[in-house]
């Protein structure tokens, strides 16, 4: 068995017991081997129809960087969530594209469907993107790689 098969049932087993939702990044086969609840598609990913071929009605989300247009696409086929970012420096990943919160704003007025932000997100800034319709917060770095704070006392002054 592979090890990312390996950490991903481990990972749904948490998920499950929290009754969290379980999405596999970037790979929708995975996803379907694991039975997650779906996963999430970067630009450089395979196309949505595609996915959606592999694990059928399960959520499926679409990084959209800073762009409506890509939201757009990605609103006409079919995705069950919106990504955008980063919306602050970040170390986790280099940092390509900046958005602000005016893309929630708009997107906003064309959808829906959640929208997350991603990308140099802590305990000082968070309110701002929930202020401005962000649904979820995808935070990484402050969490796991946070210098001050142990994971579980970073995640306590979020809530």
């Amino acid at each position: 068995m592979s090890q990312k098969l390996l950490i991903g049932k481990k990972i749904q087993k948490i998920c499950k017991k929290k009754k969290i939702k379980f999405i596999v990044n970037d790979d929708p086969l995975l996803a379907k081997k694991l039975n997650a609840d779906g996963c999430h598609l970067g630009q450089n990913d395979m196309p949505l129809k595609d996915a959606r071929k592999i694990i059928g009605r399960k959520i499926i989300g679409v990084t959209c960087h800073n762009s409506i247009q890509l939201a757009k696409k990605a609103i006409k086929e079919g995705a069950d969530y919106l990504a955008f970012g980063a919306f602050y420096g970040s170390n986790t990943k280099k940092t390509k594209f900046i958005a602000s919160t005016k893309i929630l704003n708009e997107t906003k007025k064309l959808t829906k469907i959640p929208l997350v932000a991603i990308g140099g997100i802590n305990s000082k800034n968070y309110k701002n993107l929930l202020l401005n319709k962000a649904n979820f917060l995808a935070i990484s770095g402050y969490i796991w790689n946070n210098k001050k704070y142990k994971p579980t006392k970073a995640i306590k002054l979020i809530k």
